[in-house]
């Protein structure tokens, strides 16, 4: 039984050499016809081509820029600093928008104020050219009871527009009698002032 193993052994051996021989023989003849210088080529091509193709894609898929703690340090720097940015004009917006509103309610209350005293002064000046109209009557009435050569002679040196706004207010016999006593170019003078108020009052 031993013999018989060893047998089988060695025959399968001698198998194995003969077709790596028959492989052998094989590549011998196709190296002697050219065949084998061809596939040389084609394999150093390969190699050559091969390793720079995986080369080149090995660069050009290289992983990114791995993003260090530094530079996250950097932007979280440059936003922090935007953000104090926006909160000083903020508040430069607020106090602005403050001040606006005191310097609008400031000058809403000098326009009350000067409103107040526009009223006040037409109310002055309403008392006061009241009192004038009152005074001015008052003093008609006193050259209405003087003799008309008495006035007559106070008209003379008085103004003549002055004149003749008193004369222009008198009952019209005492300014007749006043108009008698005056002198030619003065009469002539306040009679043309006289006819000058009057010109400008509407006509039916």
């Amino acid at each position: 039984m031993k013999k018989r193993g060893r047998r089988k052994t060695r025959s399968g051996r001698g198998a194995l050499v003969t077709i790596g021989a028959l492989f052998l023989f094989s590549g011998v003849i196709r190296l002697a016809d050219g065949t084998g210088a061809a596939i040389a080529r084609e394999v150093e091509a390969f190699s050559t081509s091969g390793g720079a193709s995986t080369m080149e894609q090995s660069e050009g898929d290289a992983a990114p820029e791995c993003v260090t703690d530094e530079g996250i340090n950097q932007v979280t720097a440059r936003l922090r600093e935007r953000q104090a940015q926006l909160d000083e004009r903020e508040r430069h917006v607020a106090l602005r928008m403050i001040e606006l509103q005191k310097a609008e309610k400031s000058l809403k209350t000098n326009l009350e104020r000067v409103k107040a005293a526009e009223e006040d002064l037409r109310a002055t000046i309403s008392l006061a050219d009241g009192a004038a109209d009152r005074d001015i009557d008052t003093l008609i009435a006193v050259y209405e009871k003087m003799k008309p050569k008495d006035v007559s002679v106070v008209f003379e040196t008085m103004d003549p527009s002055f004149a003749a706004g008193f004369l222009a207010r008198m009952r019209p016999e005492s300014a007749a009698s006043v108009m008698a006593g005056l002198s030619a170019q003065k009469a002539y003078t306040v009679s043309i002032l006289l006819a000058g108020r009057n010109m400008d009052v509407p006509r039916n």
